[in-house]
């Protein structure tokens, strides 16, 4: 046993279930490398102010969650709790912006870190997928968001999870509601650090989840009810895409989402089997950012799912992803000089894109062939002294035991005939 364990909220990922997570990944974004989004990386920590502006001060992750550290030359610096500050960033300071081809399609995979009471589904260290579209304001480009998220979950066989979408407004019409929604908090029994968010952000009033709050937000005003003309336009087109490519979503008046720079569309992908920790992804329209962290106008839009949250989701509908084997060939040599000939045929079958391993460590036959169970090979190929002499190995088949023997210089040929 190690002296030392993963910090408290964290996890490490290691075989076979490591390759789950892998697999998730690799759904998440196929249908965003598919769609003209290209890979972005960006680094694990950033300037405190890019997320104190972009994210909000109001907001839980930045007033309580993140983690900060100050650097030996005074700099204030903080782990990423979410991945779209740093891309937008990222893309301001390359100027992919003034290439010409707006919107510039991004997309991301990394871990993000948040100080949180550890929980199922809940980790002060997570892994997302993230796609942002920047530099464009098209409804079609939000429904193309969407849409792409649910085919990624619809392709890992997901069927239990639901599409919440709503409409914050901009800065036309937002600001009328703002008021009305204020003038209806103030008169409410709540404590200080919650009517402090009225006076900073009301609207995160309504993502609090505490049952004596909801209770008291019954009558609240309703957004939908101060939407300007443009915005109950724009909103209805994306509905109106959704529809139309069979993409079944939720209206949900209240739903707000947990960061400041939201604007417009807003939507947020739950699955019923996780329990409190519901929901697995979302993401919206966020038209101001770029502004907030001193870039030119870009309105943008984008979102974020859990992979941690995806593999629970998956587990909680019991589906059990077809994952390939890690190795098709596990070669067991007996003897030295088998030893030396097949670590080189090995090295070859590698080279000819054959997923193979090799029985290390000297162990003898039986050992041996425990491993190469282990480690889910379709064929084994065992030498000894007599196989060499007479220019051969053994390939055996490991699903129906039938071995027979092959020439040393026929066996990539062979071997990769019989994987085709």
């Amino acid at each position: 046993m190690s002296t030392f364990q993963a910090p408290k909220g964290t996890y490490d990922l290691t075989p076979p279930r490591s390759a789950k997570f892998l697999a998730v990944r690799e759904a998440i974004s196929a249908p965003l490398r598919n769609s003209g989004y290209g890979y972005i990386e960006t680094p694990g920590f950033e300037d405190v102010a890019l997320f104190s502006r972009g994210v909000g001060e109001s907001t839980d992750i930045v007033s309580k969650e993140m983690y900060t550290l100050t650097t030996k030359g005074g700099s204030q610096l903080a782990l990423r709790p979410e991945g779209t500050a740093s891309v937008l960033r990222a893309a301001l300071e390359a100027n992919l912006h003034k290439a010409g081809n707006l919107p510039v399609k991004l997309w991301y995979s990394g871990s993000y870190y948040r100080y949180e009471k550890p929980q199922a589904g809940r980790y002060r260290h997570f892994s997302q997928v993230g796609a942002e579209a920047i530099g464009a304001e098209d409804p079609a480009l939000d429904a193309e968001l969407i849409i792409l998220a649910d085919q990624a979950y619809r392709s890992l066989g997901l069927a239990q999870f639901r599409i919440l979408l709503n409409s914050l407004g901009d800065k036309e019409c937002r600001p009328v509601y703002r008021e009305a929604l204020q003038g209806f908090l103030r008169d409410l029994d709540l404590d200080d650090e919650t009517r402090r968010r009225i006076e900073i952000n009301p609207l995160r009033v309504l993502d609090d989840k505490r049952p004596g709050v909801q209770k008291q937000l019954i009558g609240a005003p309703m957004l939908r009810d101060y939407l300007c003309d443009a915005c109950k336009a724009y909103h209805e087109e994306v509905r109106e895409l959704l529809t139309a490519a069979g993409v079944v979503y939720e209206d949900d008046e209240k739903l707000v989402r947990g960061l400041d720079y939201y604007t417009r569309t807003t939507f947020e992908f739950v699955h019923d089997g996780l329990g409190s920790q519901s929901a697995v992804g979302g993401g919206g329209r966020y038209d101001g950012l770029s502004e907030m962290i001193g870039g030119p106008a870009l309105p943008s839009v984008g979102w974020a799912l859990g992979v941690d949250r995806t593999v629970l989701a998956l587990e909680a509908e019991g589906i059990e992803l077809e994952i390939p084997a890690a190795t098709s060939v596990y070669a067991v040599p007996l003897g030295e000089e088998a030893r030396r000939v097949l670590f080189a045929l090995v090295t070859e079958l590698r080279k000819a894109g054959v997923a193979t391993d090799f029985a290390f460590g000297g162990r003898g036959l039986k050992g041996a062939m425990k491993s190469a169970n282990r480690s889910g090979a379709r064929y084994t190929v065992v030498a000894g002294e007599r196989d060499l002499a007479e220019g051969n190995v053994q390939l055996k088949d490991m699903e129906s035991g039938e071995q027979q023997p092959v020439a040393l210089e026929d066996l990539v040929a062979v071997v990769r005939g019989k994987l085709a």
